[in-house]
């Protein structure tokens, strides 16, 4: 028995980011391990059901697998520390965590494989030793990597799409660039979930891989302070000389992060839009069991939507666990008293995002013995 909790996870891994900067920032104590270590196959995986990363291990042997399980598993332990309070900023943290899990997989995956002059070395190490050293090893990565190659494509990243991707991206860095010039996360003077989950692209792919961290380095100083910053245990604000404690006053979004979100809105609410209409005629023709599971390997369950983005039709995969989170933000939003719910829309009409608060699926999904589950 030890005091400290196991997390399995990959540094070149877009959703372990997410996991890992929570545990740093909360203080609890942890040791990372890698997939290819044995203990994964032969006590975690039996539990955990997924061979999925990030999954935790408790001090008490708990498996819990899925980084948003994870953060909701220490915050329901300790009151919450990184929900605001007031009603707009709950509601924005909770879209950033949905913009940062799925939101932004054109462009991490892009960065990182198609530019292979510049990144494929320093990708390669990474998946090369994620795993034990035997004589296939070798032979297993150039499988793996070719893979998530392949799954390039999938999230809608193709030669005609690249250009668009990279507009898209590159304006949004702009703008979050200019929010982390008058705060150091998203609303305020801490993390709140929607920073963990937008780390999640940021970091592993966006902000370590060398040509999109370099990009990050030019363009956007501040954001690729931010990805350093939400690596560390402490504050680390030096170049605010008057910072705050906490979350902003009065319930406040900045106009600045507005403006992040209408740039993030014009791909992510169509995508959503077609996703739900694609996993909803797949509900309809498929009737799956109560309990059955609801996210499949690399949630390729459903099948592809087919979007328009600035006149370009972009097919990607639909995922059923993007509305699994989103279901957390339409449920606070229903949780609210009809004046605040009116401040809610309101906020959410000037940023594009209005229509996550009526886009649903028409069964909702729950969570069982590690698993996302239809209910």
């Amino acid at each position: 028995m030890t005091n400290l909790h196991r997390l399995y996870a990959l540094t070149h891994s877009l959703y372990s980011g997410r996991a890992r900067a929570y545990l740093i920032k909360q203080g609890i104590t942890f040791q990372e391990f890698s997939t290819g270590h044995e203990s994964f196959k032969a006590e975690v995986l039996p539990k955990g059901k997924l061979a999925t990363i990030p999954t935790l291990v408790t001090p008490s042997g708990e498996v819990i697998r899925d980084g948003a399980a994870i953060i909701e598993h220490f915050e329901s332990a300790n009151g919450r520390p990184s929900q605001p309070q007031g009603a707009c900023q709950q509601i924005i943290s909770a879209l950033f965590d949905v913009i940062g899990h799925d939101g932004l997989l054109r462009p991490a995956m892009h960065y990182r494989w198609n530019y292979p002059a510049e990144n494929l070395q320093f990708v390669h190490h990474h998946f090369l030793y994620a795993q034990r050293d035997t004589p296939e090893r070798a032979e297993k990565t150039e499988h793996m990597m070719n893979r998530m190659r392949q799954v390039t494509e999938v999230f809608g990243v193709t030669k005609q799409s690249q250009p668009l991707v990279e507009t898209l991206y590159t304006e949004y860095l702009d703008v979050l660039n200019r929010h982390f010039e008058h705060y150091p996360y998203l609303l305020g003077w801490k993390p709140c979930i929607g920073d963990f989950g937008l780390l999640a692209p940021m970091y592993a792919h966006l902000g370590r891989d060398p040509y999109p961290a370099s990009l990050m380095q030019k363009r956007a100083p501040r954001v690729y302070r931010w990805v350093e910053r939400m690596n560390r245990a402490d504050q680390d604000v030096p170049e605010f000389f008057t910072p705050g404690t906490d979350f902003l006053e009065n319930d406040e979004v900045p106009e600045t992060l507005m403006a992040v979100l209408r740039a993030v809105a014009e791909d992510f609410v169509p995508e959503t839009r077609a996703a739900a209409e694609r996993i909803n005629d797949w509900l309809g023709q498929q009737q799956p069991e109560a309990g059955a599971t609801a996210v499949g390997r690399l949630g390729n369950l459903v099948g592809r939507a087919e979007f328009s983005v600035r006149g370009q039709t972009i097919t990607a995969l639909a995922s059923p666990y993007r509305f699994y989170l989103l279901q957390r933000v339409q449920a606070i939003y229903a949780g609210l008293p009809l004046a605040e719910q009116a401040s809610v829309e309101q906020m959410l009409q000037a940023c594009g995002m209005h229509e996550m608060l009526s886009i649903k699926l028409d069964r909702s999904i729950g969570r069982a013995d590690n698993l996302e589950v239809w209910l």
